[in-house]
């Protein structure tokens, strides 16, 4: 269905080509899951097949993509329209109307298609997506998740061959991620559609991959093979295969029932080494900590227009404490931070930050007590470089000339000053508007979504950086539908559906206690309490000599058993 014939793009300016020697085949009627480190050239590769490249991002094509016997370098993207659907990493640039149902229709629309047809399908895909309660509403009032499902939609109306998908679930909770992949397979298997998948969060994908396509970066050859067997080599990899690596299995597991069929022994080596304290990259111990309150919520309400976002919810944040907010697209996670922030005035109650009501304090003071990173970083950056940035940071904070530039650098060592923000890749763009926002040393840090469209490298990185901020004094709150990150980082977790406070307690707690929220690792060792790779790899380190022999002896059985 999709081949490439020694492709490669040079874009110009760049140091080295995105992609390089690509040589392969892409049969029809399968999911294939790109993976790879950021910048290794996933989202270039996509934009090869849909003709974007090079008619519209630019760039060099050497070599041959065809689609369906079509070369996308004779084939503009409009002439591909019918073959070939696309949802890239932001729904709203989809976007050409102004309601749900009126988007789903357009692309019939411009195809010709008759208008029952068109009804018929609008009606299905509204099922599909679980879309149907929202038929009527504007675009604009969407959370980022519905945004993400109705762009997808819009592609799924038209009934395409080839999916291209960059990165579908990013901004959507577990459950409904689950919604759309368990749709995207029931395409790939009942009608043969298929499908080319870029997604960092490979814990919620790859169990339902035929094939991965590995792009290394570098000089590395790219490498398309079965799942398990390239995910063995692969620089990224999630979770469970992650635990799979660290306890010896082969083949690796690519899902938590398959991990779960060879823990036994593994979960019987933990049980004699039960940490005391928490293995997590915090070093510190289960308890939260307890720092002075920085902000506080009391029965505080917010109504968005004729929604009621925020139902008396009360809550306490204390310095030196990582929190994580979670629930389901539209439960009201981005209004409560926009409320401690300031966006929002209360319809009820109260929300203080330091001595400050925010939504009625001058923003000089303001900016002192709390700061807000938004789900699209680029919302906080307009300036042409990296260096205009933090010297304008520096002047709305009435920081000393420098201090951004310095926190940038602690933070993201080897940024060049004259690098437009637009050229950064998502890691980096985060982490410049982190620094942004903490050159006036704000008590409170929120974040929505920080992990969007980050590898598992710079989510690494992220969780250093916050955690270091916590040890200085500072109270982070995140809202996150990363459940990894969640289990990785936090000290305590909130849950909000349909904006009331529903779970308010330590990480482990209120995750172990969630089938939805759990990580892989705590779904695999269940009942055992443990949380990450990380933390497995640590306690096994104090694992008794003996007991330590006696589970490798158990292992090879089991495997010879299967």
């Amino acid at each position: 269905m999709i081949t490439f014939e020694q492709v490669s793009v040079h874009y110009q300016d760049a140091a080295a080509p995105a992609l390089t020697g690509l040589d392969l085949t892409v049969p029809e009627g399968e999911l294939c899951l790109l993976v790879g480190p950021s910048g290794a050239g996933k989202s270039t590769l996509l934009g090869t097949v849909n003709g974007l490249v090079p008619h519209f991002t630019g760039g060099v094509l050497h070599g041959r993509v065809t689609v369906a016997g079509r070369d996308t370098r004779d084939h503009r993207p409009r002439e591909l329209a019918d073959l070939v659907g696309t949802v890239g990493q932001d729904p709203g640039a989809h976007f050409v109307t102004d309601l749900v149902e009126d988007e789903l229709a357009y692309g019939m629309e411009s195809l010709g298609l008759a208008p029952a047809v068109m009804r018929r399908r609008v009606e299905e895909t509204l099922d599909l997506l679980g879309l149907a309660e929202l038929r009527d509403r504007p675009l604009g009032t969407l959370s980022g998740g519905q945004r993400q499902r109705v762009a997808i939609g819009s592609v799924l109306t038209v009934h395409p061959k080839v999916l291209v998908l960059d990165e579908p679930t990013s901004a959507l909770d577990p459950g409904a991620a689950e919604e759309v992949l368990a749709v995207v397979q029931r395409l790939v298997h009942d009608l043969g559609t298929t499908v080319l998948m870029a997604e960092h969060r490979l814990e919620r994908v790859v169990q339902y991959a035929d094939q991965v396509l590995l792009l290394p970066g570098g000089e590395h050859p790219a490498v398309l093979g079965e799942p398990a067997e390239v995910l063995a080599h692969s620089p990224v990899y999630p979770p469970v295969v992650g635990l799979g690596r660290l306890a010896g299995w082969s083949p690796l597991p690519l899902s938590v029932r398959d991990a779960r069929r060879r823990a036994a022994p593994l979960r019987a080596r933990l049980t004699q080494v039960r940490p005391t304290t928490d293995n997590r990259a915090a070093g510190g111990p289960v308890d939260r900590p307890t720092g002075a309150p920085v902000a506080e919520a009391t029965r505080l309400s917010v109504q968005r227009g004729p929604i009621p976002a925020l139902r008396e919810v009360s809550l306490t944040l204390l310095r030196n404490e990582i929190t994580a907010l979670m629930g389901r697209n539209g439960a009201g996670k981005s209004t409560l931070l926009g409320a401690l922030a300031g966006l929002h005035a209360p319809s009820g109650g109260a929300v203080r930050v330091g001595p400050l009501t925010p939504h009625r304090a001058r923003p000089k003071e303001l900016v002192r007590q709390v700061g807000l990173v938004p789900q699209d970083p680029r919302d906080l950056l307009y300036t042409a470089t990296v260096a205009a940035e933090c010297a304008a940071a520096d002047q709305d904070a009435e920081a000393v000339p420098g201090s951004c530039r310095a926190l940038l650098e602690r933070l993201l060592p080897g940024l060049a000053d004259d690098t437009h923000p637009r050229d950064l890749s998502e890691g980096q763009r985060l982490t410049l508007a982190l620094a942004v926002v903490l050159t006036a040393r704000p008590a409170l840090l929120l974040l929505d979504e920080p992990t969007r469209g980050l590898d598992y490298a710079a989510k690494a990185r992220l969780v250093e950086i916050l955690t270091a901020l916590a040890a200085e004094g500072h109270a982070i709150l995140l809202a996150t539908h990363d459940v990894e990150l969640a289990a990785e980082l936090a000290h305590r977790t909130l849950v909000l559906a349909d904006g009331e406070l529903v779970a308010d307690g330590p990480a482990a707690e209120v995750v172990l206690a969630s089938p939805v929220y759990a990580p892989q690792v705590a779904k695999v060792l269940a009942p055992e309490p443990w949380l990450t790779v990380r933390q497995v790899a640590a306690a096994l380190q104090q694992e008794p000599k003996r007991g330590h022999e006696q589970g490798r002896e158990q292992e090879p059985q089991q495997v010879a058993d299967r």
